[in-house]
């Protein structure tokens, strides 16, 4: 079963100018979140990333199209108590400790004062901030902010979390802390859904992603589907007791060459030459110290992916098709 469904889903905003086109943040975007998975929504700044949350969270109401939440249409009032939600740029009482807060938001969610206690207890220690129970938000670093946003949007124990931007502004200690968290969450069974333009970390964590550009889902699946093991898009040849430079068969087969004293890097654009070159260094009395190939990451999807759309929108701005 799917936690969240979009369908054809539409958003376009007024552009204010009298006699021109409105500005198009969701164009006809197609998206499935199994339940128990984590799910990247990947794109950059203005891709659409947030307009999708918030038509999610029913912040926002689309311009046609559909999108379900655990069965039901978004924005329904009951399927709310069931999501937790971070935003990308929270605003917090600061002058509340992380016991307060965390109380506050609790009450808000209508729990009682028990489970509040217990829930507080329990969320500080899972997001490792059981010693700053007592500490006010204004002293917190900017990864402890994170972490306590986190804890508020699972004071209610929700079956779907939907985070904006988990991980912008972090150092890494603080990026891997919130990933480590978002794991731990798929292991106690709920489904995160979140928006990042930080590819590293969705290729560690995430279980399916979808690359969103310009409103438009590019392409969505497993990343090492996505990612396909038979992709490899150079490899690295290290050698030794050869002399690389004034060859011409290297240079024909290499994109680089590098020499270091005996050993000599090689560099080919395809496995396709490996053989080639292994037989040129043997014939030349060298040993061959290492081949290594190296695959297409997400980041060369995402990139093969956004350049073309990246140029059609320009072709379409220059010719008065404007988004």
């Amino acid at each position: 079963m799917d936690d969240i469904v979009i369908e054809d889903l539409t958003k376009s905003y007024a552009s204010g100018w009298p006699g021109r086109p409105p500005f198009v943040a969701l164009d006809g975007l197609y998206l499935t979140v199994g339940r128990g998975e984590i799910f990247g929504f990947l794109g950059p700044n203005g891709a659409g990333k947030t307009t999708t949350l918030k038509i999610l969270l029913g912040l926002v109401r689309a311009t046609g199209g559909r999108a379900l939440l655990l069965g039901q249409p978004a924005g329904d009032v009951e399927t709310r108590r069931r999501i937790g939600f971070l935003p990308e740029s929270p605003y917090f009482y600061d002058y509340l400790t992380a016991e307060e807060f965390l109380g506050f938001y609790g009450q808000l969610a209508g729990l009682g004062h028990v489970a509040i206690a217990q829930r507080v207890t329990d969320l500080l220690s899972l997001v490792g901030l059981a010693d700053a129970r007592d500490r006010q938000l204004r002293k917190f670093s900017k990864g402890m902010l994170q972490r306590i946003g986190l804890a508020q949007a699972l004071i209610h124990d929700p079956e779907l979390v939907i985070l904006d931007e988990p991980m912008t502004g972090l150092d890494p200690v603080g990026r891997k802390q919130v990933r480590d968290l978002i794991l731990s969450l798929r292991d106690r069974g709920k489904t995160i859904f979140f928006s990042t333009h930080i590819l590293h970390d969705v290729e560690m964590i995430c279980d399916r992603v979808g690359i969103v550009i310009k409103g438009r889902l590019l392409a969505s699946g497993r990343v090492d589907e996505l990612v396909r093991q038979d992709h490899t898009q150079s490899v690295e040849i290290v050698c030794q007791h050869i002399k690389a430079e004034g060859n011409a068969f290297i240079h024909s087969l290499a994109t680089r060459v590098l020499q270091q004293g005996q050993q000599c890097l090689i560099v080919l654009p395809s496995p396709d030459a490996v053989d080639a070159m292994v037989g040129e260094i043997r014939r030349q009395g060298g040993g061959l110290l290492s081949v290594t190939p190296h695959k297409a990451s997400l980041e060369d999807l995402f990139f093969q992916e956004a350049a073309p759309e990246a140029s059609r929108v320009q072709a379409d701005s220059l010719t008065g098709r404007a988004f």
